[in-house]
């Protein structure tokens, strides 16, 4: 008997090995280190057979057996060999993806001992008063006489200094001990300390009660305007799920919108959540895993890789936000968290719900089709009114960093009635390009078809494609002129601009560059929650989920790109940005605004939305995508090929197109990318449109099967997405 394993490595096969001499074949499910060429690999066995794919003499032995049972549950493994095959994806690509980073370098799957600090007999008795000097050694011990539990992994989490950690074991005041870790049992039918959930509306009772009231798998959309209160929805359902001694899946489509989320969810559920998203380092993230596979979690929250968790006793998954394009994995195994977290319900027999005021065609059309049902809640929940919402043209008027003067004006009357406001700019950084003032040279990436963006706080000029950045020029490399001028206008200018404007208004501006630091994102939620804050400017991160009763103006400053995109998805994602970036305003008793600034105050998307809403728009736009049989209504892949010369990469999809049999899939180019040349690549793609799902995939894996053997495929790399969601 052979063993077959999957390797990560991107081709479309199984590797065979001979099984260890004397021992047992291990199940599929089990990691294996294996060699592989001069390396060695941990592989994970998928099968064994008696009949190898290279000739026995070639073939090598396993070098060891890394876990003595399987490490996925049946329906996660279920799960991966149907995602392998959906998506064009080599199993060894999936497998690898639905565990953490340390198993895949081999380390044990087993809880590892935990260090904990505890006081001491003297340190129990000690007074803050002792140790005033230091700060960092009354933190540490003002918390441990809290009687609260520090363990290793939590230092780093709390800020707590390890060299404070080390002077007061010096001093007799701390020690440490060694723990196998403890896993809860189950959890309480009926717990106590929780937060006392509110009163439901009538529309919120309706949508829980029928969730509640579904038995085994089930999808349910629960389209509900900004403010309508999907989140009591969801902990009311959730609630119910807990109380059985199950478990609850939920995925957010940010890390930004966690710490409220996490925050709420423990005020609610005094109960074992683990928290998992790309802030959680390796460590933390197994040491989640391993609790919550054994059965140990009540609750998991998390972004989109928290998908694939494992729960022993899965009750109830929840995506919300579930239209937003992040759930998307862009790179390796390009999957879609939201369609596999349905599949995973599907698989485990539990109801799903996915949440959102602005719902995916796709989603839609999947309600129209009778697969999903479509639960609303059409007003804002408590005191919440609908908001005002302003057109206004800026032609002729001019810009102060992006701002109107009307916008100014009403800016300075939100702030002196003791509001706070939120302007969305989707441009971080200084501005947007650098430019000479003598002979107009653009300074452009050297490896991309793009400009550098300005940081100007840390005096570098960025590619935002590549990331390759330098420091701030100050000649021009054409002409050496020193007149060089900054064009347009990102978050960072307009936070400097709001800081001369309206001095006495602190204003914090959250990106991706602000918030890099582990922590400060939720610091600066903090800081806007408790009113210190009176003006915040951001990007996406701000633009959903995130719930400020204070503020009563939102602006958003330059959304005109979007009204002319190429991408077929772009007035989709334009409808909802605006939907959810106006949602902010007005949340609470106080009546909100939303301004729009737009150099084209005709185009009918515009006046569609803020006349007559997402709803509306989403229908015509579904018709639309009919008429032109686009997703949702037919099926799109996108193959895309990059090479060091643009001819190796198009030649590549031409001999491809030659080898798609005729019939009903079309297929669409080969074309340069919108952004051709991308850290130093020349990229092509072409699009294949088929009627149906099981058109597409009849047609594409034998297809696929035979592009390996194309003599150009070995002079470019390639891939073939399904479902994407991003053309550009």
């Amino acid at each position: 008997m052979y063993i077959q394993v999957a390797l990560p490595v991107p081709l479309p096969r199984l590797f065979s090995y001979r099984p260890i001499e004397g021992r047992p074949l291990p199940l599929p499910g089990i990691r294996v280190q294996v060699p592989f060429g001069n390396q060695s690999q941990v592989g994970i066995v998928v099968s064994h057979g008696p009949e190898p794919d290279l000739d026995p003499a070639k073939i090598k032995p396993v070098k060891a057996y890394l876990d003595d049972a399987p490490l996925l549950s049946p329906s996660l493994w279920k799960l991966a060999q149907t995602a392998s095959r959906y998506y064009f994806t080599p199993l060894g690509l999936v497998l690898p993806q639905m565990i953490p980073v340390k198993l895949r370098k081999g380390e044990s799957a087993e809880p590892a001992p935990v260090t904990v600090w505890q006081l001491t007999p003297e340190g129990t008795e000690t007074t803050l008063d002792t140790l005033k000097r230091a700060a960092q050694q009354q933190r540490i011990i003002a918390y441990l006489q809290a009687g609260k539990r520090l363990e290793e992994g939590q230092i780093s989490a709390l800020e707590f200094s390890r060299p404070a950690l080390k002077a007061l074991a010096d001093k007799g005041l701390t020690e440490t001990i060694t723990e196998q870790p403890a896993i809860a049992d189950g959890w309480d039918q009926d717990w106590q300390g929780g937060e006392e959930a509110p009163q439901l509306n009538p529309e919120q009772a309706i949508a829980v009660t029928a969730i509640n009231q579904h038995d085994g798998f089930g999808c349910f959309l629960l389209d509900g305007v900004t403010g309508s209160g999907k989140t009591e929805v969801y902990l009311s359902v959730m609630a119910e799920t807990l109380r059985k001694g199950q478990s609850v899946l939920v995925l957010v489509p940010e890390i930004g919108l966690t710490p409220q989320t996490i925050a709420r969810f423990r005020r609610r559920f005094p109960l074992p959540m683990e928290v998992l998203h790309s802030a959680v380092n390796d460590s933390e993230r197994l040491a989640s895993w391993q609790r919550a596979r054994a059965g140990g979690a009540a609750i998991v929250l998390g972004t989109r890789s928290a998908l694939f968790t494992p729960l022993p006793s899965l009750g109830l998954i929840v995506i919300d936000e579930e239209h937003d394009a992040s759930f998307k994995q862009q790179e390796g195994f390009r999957y879609h968290g939201r369609d596999l977290a349905v599949m995973r319900a599907q698989l485990e027999n539990v109801p799903i719900v996915l949440g959102s005021a602005t719902p995916a065609l796709e989603t839609l059309n999947n309600v129209q089709q009778g697969r999903y049902r479509h639960l609303t809640l059409t007003r804002r929940a408590g005191a919440g009114q609908p908001v005002r919402q302003i057109l206004q043209d800026i032609r002729h008027l001019p810009l102060d960093a992006g701002l109107s003067p009307p916008l100014i004006q009403r800016i300075r009357q939100h702030l002196d009635d003791g509001n706070q406001v939120m302007l969305f700019l989707n441009r971080r950084g200084f501005a947007p390009a650098l430019l000479c003032h003598e002979c107009g040279h653009l300074h452009e990436c050297n490896r991309c078809d793009a400009f550098y963006t300005v940081h100007q706080a840390s005096n570098m000029v960025q590619c935002h494609h590549c990331g390759s950045q330098k420091r701030l020029p100050s000649q021009c490399p054409d002409c050496g002129s020193t007149q060089l001028f900054t064009r347009g206008v990102g978050t960072e200018q307009l936070e400097q601009a709001l800081a001369r404007l309206f001095p006495d208004a602190p204003a914090v501006r959250i990106d991706r560059d602000s918030t890099s630091r582990k922590g400060s994102l939720e610091a600066m939620l903090e800081r806007i929650r408790s009113g210190e804050v009176k003006i915040l400017v951001g990007t996406q991160m701000l633009a959903k989920g995130h719930h400020f009763p204070d503020v009563t103006l939102v602006g958003l400053l330059d959304v005109d790109s979007a009204l002319f995109s190429a991408d077929f998805r772009a007035s989709e994602r334009l409808a909802q940005l605006y939907t959810q970036v106006a949602g902010r305003s007005g949340r609470a008793s106080k009546k909100g605004e939303v301004v729009l600034q737009t150099h084209q105050p005709e185009h009918p998307l515009l006046h569609q939305l803020l006349g007559a809403g997402y709803g509306a728009f989403a229908k015509d736009a579904l018709t639309e995508r009919q008429q032109a049989q686009l997703p949702p209504y037919w099926q799109l892949a996108v193959i895309r090929a990059e090479a060091n010369q643009s001819h190796l990469a198009q030649g590549f999809l031409q001999q491809a197109k030659s080898l798609l049999p005729a019939g009903p899939v079309q297929m669409i180019g080969p074309m340069a990318a919108p952004l051709e040349r991308k850290a130093g690549k020349f990229r092509f793609q072409a699009l294949l449109l088929a009627p149906d799902r099981r058109t597409l995939q009849q047609t594409l894996e034998p297809w696929l099967a035979r592009l390996p053997e194309l003599e150009s495929a070995k002079r470019c790399r390639w891939h073939l997405e399904r479902d994407p969601q991003d053309l550009l």
